[in-house]
């Protein structure tokens, strides 16, 4: 830790003012560049609903602004997808001040694998679980009953399925997080395993539509998230910082003999 962690809390407060317009700005810039293509987006977020619906079928919108306002909501949520290694870096940069030397290095990599698994999450969703969902739920269509999703609609149900998707998959990370502060270790992991398993089927149950096919494909990834969260815990964990704090102190103490 350096002199930055024991600034007055005013300073910390225009820090994080600076953080915060440096992450807006990513946003609106993101939202700019995405605006121009929103339609081409908006199709390519619809593709997995309009490869399982019947010939002939399309989506609708149910209000005269409907469709102008998804639109904005697909270059807004791309935006941010956009901006997100920005702001999880200006994250990192503010709380660098409060880390210690070792744990600042691990920031880039940090940054760098907090946006892979989230957009390692968010396409798990995309590809694999939104074919099986929308497919169960047209399912129920007859000869006399016709779906007939809105724009609005599937927006939000398909932005919540991808975010959670994306935020579920940052599991490891937080959890080789909890391990490198000493909140967590591996034989507690070890232990509770059978709960967190518990766990998963029962958020992936809140967070996917109501039927087994998604609860399941979110869980079983999680599954093989926390067994990965482990590994991590094993390899960056507390103890093994000190064990190798130990060996540079006494690497540098016979130097200096």
């Amino acid at each position: 830790m350096n002199e930055e962690s024991k600034l007055p809390f005013t300073s910390h407060l225009e820090e994080l003012r600076k953080r915060l317009i440096v992450c807006f700005v990513a946003v609106g810039v993101g939202f700019v560049i995405s605006y121009g293509f929103k339609e081409y987006l908006f199709q390519i977020l619809v593709h997995p609903l309009v490869k399982v619906m019947q010939p002939g079928d399309s989506l609708i919108f149910t209000g005269l602004p409907e469709a102008f306002f998804t639109y904005l909501k697909v270059a807004f949520l791309t935006g941010l997808m956009l901006a997100a290694p920005v702001i999880i870096y200006e994250f990192w940069i503010f709380v660098a001040p409060g880390l210690y030397d070792k744990e600042k290095r691990l920031m880039l990599p940090i940054v760098f694998l907090s946006t892979f698994f989230f957009i390692g999450g968010a396409l798990f969703g995309y590809f694999l679980v939104f074919p099986w969902g929308f497919k169960f739920f047209l399912g129920f269509a007859t000869e006399t009953i016709r779906p007939m999703p809105s724009m609005k609609e599937y927006l939000g149900f398909s932005a919540k399925l991808l975010l959670a998707f994306g935020l579920v998959f940052e599991l490891p990370l937080v959890i080789t997080f909890l391990a490198r502060l000493g909140i967590v270790s591996v034989d507690f992991l070890k232990k509770n395993r059978k709960y967190a398993l518990l766990l998963f089927f029962v958020g992936a149950a809140i967070l996917t539509p109501p039927d087994v096919v998604t609860q399941i494909m979110m869980a079983l990834p999680l599954m093989l998230l926390f067994e990965i969260s482990i590994i991590g815990a094993r390899i960056f964990g507390k103890k093994k910082m000190e064990e190798d704090t130990a060996a540079e102190e006494s690497a540098a103490a016979g130097g200096s003999e």
